[in-house]
């Protein structure tokens, strides 16, 4: 059987596409940065997925090529890498595509770079010389820990480089995950990635309110002032709980999804496809309910997390954690009982290291089922019958680690065909040295010794809508006060509903003092109800925009956080909404400013939405040593879309494991519970 378009590549898929380019390149070296699945022509996958639907497809249907996307730097003479980026068919084992890139831009992270970074500093007499003067107790040892650049400034030459933040750990515990953080250094490393030495030391300042933006004023025991802050739970003082009992998650009958060809998810009356790629890490694909279409693609495409610190080298702090790295790079490979409960579907990605040489990355994607409370209910209260159903949630997962911070992404999927992207933010504030007894208007003072800085997490959703088809347009609703009118309304208790169309792409943005809802409709088709176009709707969340001042290179570099709302017009390849490339950039090039430029018309046409919202992050104590989650969500819903409720038939049964606590008695220790 002919492997799905949208699966993610293989093991032996990405082998081929390896060996392709390695017969293309002789007498160089080639390091390997990426390998992954380059998703068809939307045209072409149309057909398909057409064919697909109507149970029309056969083994001499015509099928989108598979397709590689290889990125590689290609190491000549010179030893000065030379960045390609290349397409290659894997089933005629030929390459269809190629692009050397321009040294204005650098391609991403890798994991394998961050290393030479560490392998750099204990190299070089100007790190350690700089680590010299500062005592470190008995007991520490230094921590680099590898970052991305960020912004060149202006005047800055154009080479690539990577820092590392500093800290020490308390080895005395014996305890490899103690935690380090609590014991921030005041220096930075800086390597120049393709002389692979360290070229400068930066000396960061540690003051508090009124210190000069450059002092230097730290002591040369700058961590005597520091204090252990442990969250690994052998190490937590004072224990862990004793009094939480457990809570298990049961599915005697088994799993009400089905999956098949390790990429298609059937649950209730919804149909889509799970892929994985090193980017965006999980990607919805072909998203249907009760066999009518809803979206083409759905994606995280990119979140910047910007400081407010202006000491420099602060100015520079801005991560881009997709397009800097990938977030597929930095998945968790998630563990059964502890990130997802229940019965649980895994999926798995495929990475590669500089060699190309592929393997399995194991369980980054999981699937679940989850109860969310009540659903819908109501009571007759003439009889007291009451009907009520539970709200269960499918799940798909996938968690991120980038340094210090953790991400969870979540696409869930609901019986009353709503679909709602979620976020959590959770893992250790980003922080910094401080002066004994200082405080500081960067940040806030969450232990000892330990300023943690003040900074926003912008993220921004890629919504490719397919509503009932792929004509859709685009309209705001918004509800106004009327006007005292005698004929129209004499009571003034009238409120009028407006609807604009958004006829060009643009950015908008929310506005909850008028109730601002986003529509996504089918023109031509009609809710034979109400006579509307059909639609699903979305509320932009209210969050702020991106804070750093207007020609700023932090506000330069991340256009997309500018609105909370993109409307662009489908072309090939327009995935990111910072561009392809974030990575030390000083301005957001090919994103979705520069779509927007284009002032394409959008209506009854091919669209995407880009949804774009976030945390202002002013830190807090509660947040150390490790934050609880704070949560976003925007949720996608069906707006005459259907005749009804289309959850009306989900059954309505009591849950029989559920008892009652008797508080006379203790029952848990009598098995009731």
């Amino acid at each position: 059987m002919a492997v799905h378009p949208f699966r993610t590549l293989s093991v032996e898929e990405t082998k081929i596409a390896r060996d392709v380019i390695l017969g293309l390149h002789h007498d160089v070296v080639v390091d390997f940065r990426e390998i992954y699945l380059k998703e068809p022509n939307k045209d072409g996958m149309k057909e398909y997925l057409d064919l697909e639907h109507a149970a029309k497809l056969s083994p001499t249907s015509k099928r989108p090529p598979r397709l590689a996307k290889c990125q590689y730097d290609v190491v000549g003479k010179d030893r000065i890498p030379e960045y390609h980026e290349s397409v290659v068919d894997v089933d005629s084992k030929q390459r269809v595509k190629h692009e050397v890139i321009g040294k204005e831009h650098h391609a991403s992270l890798t994991l394998w770079e961050f290393q030479i970074l560490i392998e750099a500093c204990k190299k070089s007499e100007l790190w350690q010389k700089a680590v010299a003067e500062i005592q470190l107790p008995e007991g520490f040892e230094l921590v680099v820990e590898p970052w991305p650049y960020g912004g060149l400034d202006l005047d800055s030459e154009n080479r690539r480089y990577f820092q590392g933040l500093c800290f020490a750990q308390d080895t005395r515990n014996g305890n490899a995950d103690s935690n380090f953080y609590a014991y921030p250094l005041p220096l930075i490393p800086i390597l120049d990635a393709h002389k692979k030495e360290i070229i400068r030391v930066d000396k960061l300042a540690t003051g508090g309110k009124g210190d000069p933006l450059t002092g230097k004023s730290h002591v040369e025991r700058v961590i005597d002032h520091c204090q252990s802050s442990e969250y690994v739970p052998e190490l937590v003082p004072g224990g862990l709980r004793k009094d939480l009992k457990p809570i298990n998650i049961t599915q005697p009958e088994g799993a009400s999804f089905k999956i098949t060809d390790e990429s298609l998810v059937e649950w209730q009356k919804w149909r889509f496809r799970v892929s994985f790629n090193p980017r965006e890490g999980a990607v919805i694909h072909d998203v249907h309910y009760d066999g009518r279409s809803v979206l083409y693609r759905l994606s995280m495409s990119e979140m910047t997390v910007p400081y407010c610190d202006p000491r420099p080298p602060f100015h520079r702090k801005q991560a881009f954690d997709f397009g800097d790295g990938g977030a597929g790079n930095c998945a968790n490979n998630l563990s059964l009982g502890c990130d997802c409960l229940g019965l649980i579907k895994y999926f798995d990605g495929v990475v590669v290291d500089s060699a190309g040489e592929p393997r399995v990355h194991p369980n980054v994607i999981c699937l679940h089922e989850q109860d969310n409370g009540i659903g819908w209910k109501h009571t007759n209260w003439r009889t007291g019958r009451a009907v009520v159903t539970r709200y269960r949630e499918l799940v798909v997962q996938f968690i991120i680690t980038l340094a210090n911070y953790e991400y969870v992404f979540a696409y869930k999927f609901d019986q009353a065909g709503g679909i709602t992207i979620e976020v959590r933010a959770t893992g250790i504030v980003s922080c910094v040295n401080i002066d004994p007894g200082k405080t500081s208007d960067y940040g806030n003072v969450v232990s000892g010794g330990v300023l943690a800085q003040n900074h926003q997490h912008i993220f921004c959703a890629r919504i490719d809508p397919a509503i009932d088809g792929h004509n859709n347009s685009v309209l705001h609703e918004e509800s106004h006060t009327a006007p005292w009118d005698k004929a129209t309304n004499p009571q003034g208790n009238f409120y009028e509903v407006k609807k604009t169309i958004v006829n060009r792409s643009a950015g908008l943005d929310a506005a909850p003092q008028h109730n601002r809802v986003f529509k996504v409709i089918n023109p031509n088709k009609k809710n034979p109800v109400s006579g509307n176009p059909v639609a699903y709707k979305f509320t932009p969340p209210p969050t702020q925009k991106l804070l750093a001042s207007p020609g700023s290179i932090q506000y330069n570099r991340a256009l997309f956080g500018q609105h909370h709302v993109w409307v662009t017009k489908y072309q090939e390849d327009e995935l990111y909404a910072a561009g392809r490339f974030t990575l030390q950039s000083q301005l957001e090039r090919g994103g979705v400013a520069d779509m927007v430029k284009r002032n394409d018309e959008v209506t009854n046409e091919d669209v995407v939405l880009w949804s774009v919202f976030g945390l202002t992050h002013n830190p807090r104590v509660e947040d150390w040593p490790v934050m609880p989650v704070d949560i976003f969500q925007v949720n996608f819903r069906p707006s005459d879309f259907f005749t009804g409720n289309p959850a009306i038939d989900v059954p309505s049964q009591k849950n029989m494991a559920s008892v009652l606590v008797d508080d006379k008695k203790d029952c848990c220790a009598t098995g009731k519970l």
